[in-house]
């Protein structure tokens, strides 16, 4: 995959498509492909998170540890695994074992924190999601208003019907002049040059 499948495939995962475009080409980048074999474990509930992966090929089974029941879940192309982990040390919740022939893109944390120390906008979007989504709603409310808008007052603007002329009044005229100026119109002759 190019660098810019890479930035398109991002811009699908939920968290990462609010970052903008020039913010997800440093992780398209910088980002390490790793291929797992079918029944290999990616990482183990309680290991130490230093990175996020991003399932780009194959299936995911997530286990949480047998101590807390040992609930088990599926999870696909474009899934985010270990999204804390990108912000904040931590330690990983589940045991993700792919259950076939999977790909992932891994993005180391120190990656991620130099990418939103050189793109604060997307910093602030990340911190602030509510606030992007409100953006982006009043954006798209004002959007459809404008288009409203547009579309209620075309009928406004049609030309009002005019009274029928009067007898001292030509049979046709121009809506924008008042009946003396359309008089005066039709009575001017269109203006010729000297010949030199």
């Amino acid at each position: 995959m190019t660098i810019e499948d890479d930035i398109a495939f991002f811009e699908r995962v939920p968290t990462l498509n609010m970052l903008g475009r020039a913010a997800l080409r440093i992780l398209a980048i910088g980002a390490e492909s790793r291929y797992v074999h079918s029944g290999e474990v990616l990482f183990s509930a309680g290991d130490v998170a230093d990175s996020a992966f991003i399932v780009q090929e194959g299936t995911f089974d997530l286990t949480t540890r047998q101590a807390e029941g040992g609930d088990s879940v599926a999870v696909g192309r474009g899934t985010l695994l270990g999204e804390l982990a990108l912000l904040v040390e931590t330690v990983r919740p589940v045991t993700a074992t792919a259950k076939e022939p999977s790909t992932v893109l891994r993005i180391p944390r120190t990656l991620f924190l130099k990418m939103l120390e050189g793109y604060p906008d997307a910093a602030q979007r990340l911190r602030d999601p509510d606030d992007a989504r409100k953006r982006d709603q009043h954006e798209d409310e004002a959007c459809e208003r404008q288009t409203k808008d547009i579309a209620v007052d075309r009928p406004h603007r049609r030309a009002r019907p005019h009274p029928p002329a009067t007898e001292n009044e030509p049979k046709t005229r121009n809506p924008h002049l008042i009946p003396n100026q359309a008089r005066n119109r039709s009575a001017e002759r269109p203006r010729t040059l000297p010949s030199p």
